[in-house]
């Protein structure tokens, strides 16, 4: 069955449509779909009164859906039943990933929420590519949120990644008591902004367990951290990786990271390209607490 995430807030969508999160209405429900949701699937898809899907929202579980009435803008479904299940990973993950360029960004985003990412703050460095200027910003951020989005719905998450507007990594990696602390739900998608409040998400709020920086091999550095296996035996581990730019972070870099405890970890003997890293890293964290 076609899958859709149900945003139940979107500054984007023209309708005056007020959508309620699923977990508060009853089995049997009628539910008015959002617009993005009417146009992929009744319009592209075309599909019929009868046909069944699945919902979800962000808030946990998904939702096995019936269309009920299509017309020209709008269309209902009737909830038939619901599945309490994430498909989550058994660590919290946030990645500090610099910015590139065009489809090397959408692969990141997109393979890193296949992978179970939970959360991913866009970053700019000195050898960074890219440098959104703020009139660019909400519109980048929206296309990147949708790309996880349509991950997704394609891989069966029913919780979608942050991904969280971009800062310079100077301030990013400024020690927690001279850091400004990151408002959440201002800092996403307006698609995302009332789902990024839930007590899951929180967590991302708290100081991670461990904090790793995908580094280039090095002689004399270690091939795994020795603090990564003991973190990864704890309940709900949060772990933040911090990945660089295709030109590497600067001498400067390295160094701010190191000093508010980020350790260097090399996988394997070869120099990883950015959009490789994460996904090399968060399949390595997966089988490792496997």
């Amino acid at each position: 069955m076609r899958r859709f995430f149900y945003a139940i807030s979107d500054d984007n969508n023209p309708s005056e449509t007020t959508y309620s999160k699923l977990s508060t209405l009853p089995i049997g429900a009628s539910v008015e779909l959002t617009e993005s949701i009417v146009h992929h699937w009744c319009r592209v898809l075309r599909a019929n009164i009868g046909d069944q899907g699945v919902l979800f929202d962000g808030f946990g579980g998904e939702y096995q859906v019936q269309l009920q009435a299509i017309s020209k803008k709008h269309a209902t479904v009737t909830l038939l039943a619901h599945l309490d299940t994430d498909r989550d990973t058994a660590v919290l993950t946030k990645i500090g990933l610099v910015m590139s360029r065009g489809e090397r960004m959408d692969y990141a985003i997109q393979k890193s929420t296949e992978l179970g990412v939970t959360a991913i703050q866009l970053l700019s460095s000195h050898h960074g590519e890219v440098n959104l200027k703020p009139a660019q910003v909400e519109k980048k951020l929206a296309h990147w949120q949708q790309v996880a989005i349509a991950a997704c719905e394609q891989c069966g998450l029913n919780r979608p990644p942050l991904i969280l507007a971009p800062i310079a990594i100077n301030d990013w990696l400024k020690p927690a008591a001279t850091a400004k602390p990151i408002n959440v739900e201002t800092a996403v998608s307006p698609m995302v902004a009332t789902m990024s409040q839930d007590t899951y998400y929180q967590a991302l709020l708290q100081p991670a367990n461990l904090r790793l920086q995908l580094s280039v091999p090095a002689a004399g550095q270690p091939a795994m951290p020795k603090a990564l296996l003991t973190t990864l035996q704890q309940t709900a581990p949060y772990i933040e990786l911090l990945i660089g730019p295709e030109g590497g972070l600067s001498d400067e870099e390295c160094a701010q990271a190191a000093n508010v405890g980020f350790e260097p970890w090399q996988i394997g003997a070869r120099v990883l390209r950015t959009e490789t890293a994460p996904v090399v890293a968060l399949a390595t964290l997966q089988a490792l607490v496997s």
